[in-house]
């Protein structure tokens, strides 16, 4: 009798198969809207507009219309394509802006910058979509008006913001409150004002015009210089109270509404053996994810086994050096000198990587590239001094004033999140999408729109040397750090996860996985994962913690105490907590498409046949 044949490893869930189309997403409700996009003969440009709509409404602690979103792309006959949703800050926004604060707030109208992700979703929908504009927005306007299911996380996230809601934004009490008490989790919660501002876009656009260009058109307009721009400049007019009580006047203006567009731009990109792999330019953090890339060849991650000690090590120091550079160089590269070319040159990482050893490093070390001195501020710690780096490697120690976040008493600190979806169809036309900000404990709701404005210019720095300091009309520095893979051209691989500064280091460990350790995408994505903390956060107050090494304990026993001799100071996240990645895959041989989702959580899923 033959042996039997070694049963696969189990996962949460099936890695799914089929040859009719992907969707994976943060949310279920958005995933089984994207795919009944595809049922419906749209592809996944349609589906991925419905999806990001559908995300605004069901995790509206996580995003919001007031948000941003970068999107990369790749129709089955052409490139990837990156479409940059990712508003500017407004004409009036330079250092004085913020006069006696010193620091551009986590909260309020003040860091508001352009809302970019209706007109990116428009964008992607009239040039690539199919199917009308009132089709796509249905779900969206369907779920904010008849209700959705309240997640533990959106509970959570209004009962710790339901004082500021009380005694300073209104119009977000008589939204998230109902009753004056925090929605229940399990129950059903409805945004009428959405819908409204949803609806009335569909209706106004199909008066305007009878084409399906042409209406979309009109809701970008409508959205730019109408209505929705009228309602959110009154809304501005007056002055509006931060989280701590503090007025503030927002900075939008009409010209900053009205001029904004998106627009489309070449993805960075690096290849990776047989693979390319394209991330954002640098106002998003998306080169770094490459940067690590070129060191960990270098490295020679591929000959590790991704579950051991040494992997971790080698993949954790080898972030420390390409976060670093991420603090010291990049910015919205219409303003800022990025030496991108010399960061991601494998002659650059080789010279880093000689920088990695046996001991984990506790220094923030940015590089030199072309000879430049790296710009460093020393940064806060979750203890007790301050530690930087300068170009020598040489330890800088010392207190400095921060520049730029949010500050209990003049602006607070409200945390929120991010939501990722991918999307690919039977023709190999994929999307890989990471909308965030506008959250509802963001800002005050703006009571006939139903949505708050966004707060993404707290990620700038108010210091003229830095080159993210926040300038009219720039791109903030974001986290935000969608993925797709190709492979002799064509899309076999699109992922991500929301995270902030963990976004580049999650999916990573990801690609890795799939590339180098055999496993098919769920078992990649259900495998012990941990991340770094040992660079400057993205958000004020700018800590890091040096040394600190975050881990799910299923990494075991003897793989921590391995790491811990090596100078690793460990901290057991619990079993199941780091990550939230989504990834779809096609192979263009056969046809087959697959797609996985995170199961941290009980909230995000995968469909498809």
């Amino acid at each position: 009798m033959p042996a039997p044949s070694p049963q696969p490893e189990l996962t949460t869930r099936p890695e799914l198969r089929g040859q009719f189309g992907m969707v994976s997403s943060t949310h279920w409700i958005a995933t089984a809207v994207g795919m009944a996009m595809l049922e419906r003969g749209g592809n996944a440009f349609d589906a991925a507009v419905a999806v990001g709509f559908t995300l605004q409404v069901v995790e509206p602690h996580l995003n919001g219309p007031g948000g941003e979103v970068p999107i990369i792309m790749q129709r089955a006959d052409g490139p990837p394509t990156v479409v940059c949703g990712q508003g500017t800050a407004p004409t009036a926004a330079d250092p004085a802006a913020f006069g006696d604060l010193g620091l551009v707030p986590g909260t309020g109208v003040l860091s508001a910058c352009v809302p970019g992700a209706f007109d990116a979703w428009m964008l992607l929908l009239r040039d690539h979509g199919t199917l009308p504009l009132r089709e796509v927005l249905s779900p969206a306007i369907g779920y904010a008006r008849r209700g959705y299911p309240v997640l533990p996380q959106i509970a959570g996230t209004i009962a710790s913001v339901s004082d500021v809601f009380t005694e300073w934004w209104p119009s977000s009490a008589q939204l998230w409150l109902p009753g004056g008490h925090p929605p229940a989790p399990g129950s059903q919660h409805r945004n009428p004002a959405l819908a409204d501002t949803y609806q009335r876009i569909v209706e106004d656009a199909e008066y305007t015009s009878r084409a399906r260009e042409g209406q979309i058109q009109a809701a970008r307009a409508l959205w730019r210089e109408g209505f929705v721009a009228e309602s959110i400049l009154r809304f501005l007019a007056e002055p509006q109270t931060d989280a701590a009580g503090v007025p503030q006047r927002g900075l939008l203006s009409r010209d900053d509404l009205a001029r904004w567009e998106a627009t489309y731009e070449r993805p960075v990109s690096v290849d990776y053996g047989d693979h390319t792999v394209h991330k954002t330019g640098p106002w998003g953090q998306g080169p770094v994810f490459l940067q690590q890339l070129r060191l960990l060849h270098e490295l020679g991650v591929d000959t590790l086994d991704q579950t051991s000690a040494d992997f971790v090590h080698t993949v954790t120091e080898a972030a420390k050096l390409a976060f670093a550079d991420r603090e010291a160089w990049y910015a919205d590269p219409a303003f800022a000198a990025v030496p991108l070319e010399t960061l991601l040159s494998q002659r650059y990482a080789a010279t880093r990587a000689k920088l990695v050893g046996a001991r984990a490093s506790d220094e923030l070390r940015p590089g030199s590239p072309d000879d430049q001195a790296p710009f460093v501020i020393p940064p806060r710690l979750l203890g007790e001094t301050d530690v930087a780096a300068g170009a020598t490697g040489e330890p800088i120690t010392g207190t400095v004033p921060l520049p730029s976040g949010g500050l209990p008493g003049v602006g607070g600190r409200r945390d929120g999140d991010t939501c990722h979806f991918d999307v690919v169809d039977a023709r190999g036309n994929m999307v890989s999408a990471t909308p965030s900000g506008g959250w509802l404990s963001s800002s005050p709701t703006i009571p006939d729109l139903g949505f708050a404005l966004g707060n993404r210019a707290q990620m700038f720095w108010l210091d003229h040397r830095a080159p993210a300091v926040i300038a009219p009309g720039k791109r903030p520095r974001t986290t935000l750090s969608p993925t797709l893979v190709t492979r002799a051209g064509e899309g076999v691989l699109a992922f991500g996860t929301p995270g902030g500064d963990q976004q580049d280091q999650w999916s990573l460990t990801f690609l890795l996985r799939v590339l180098h350790g055999g496993m098919n995408l769920q078992r990649a994505i259900d495998a012990p994962m941990f991340h770094t903390n040992s660079f400057p956060s993205s958000f004020y107050p700018r800590e890091m913690s040096p040394g600190e090494l975050v881990v799910e304990s299923r990494f075991g026993p003897s793989v921590v105490r391995d790491l811990e001799r090596r100078g690793h100071r460990i901290t057991d996240a619990g079993p199941w907590a780091l990550g939230r990645l989504a990834a779809v895959a096609r192979d263009p041989e056969t046809g087959v498409l697959r797609a996985g989702a995170n199961p941290r959580g009980n909230q995000g899923y995968a469909a498809g046949r």
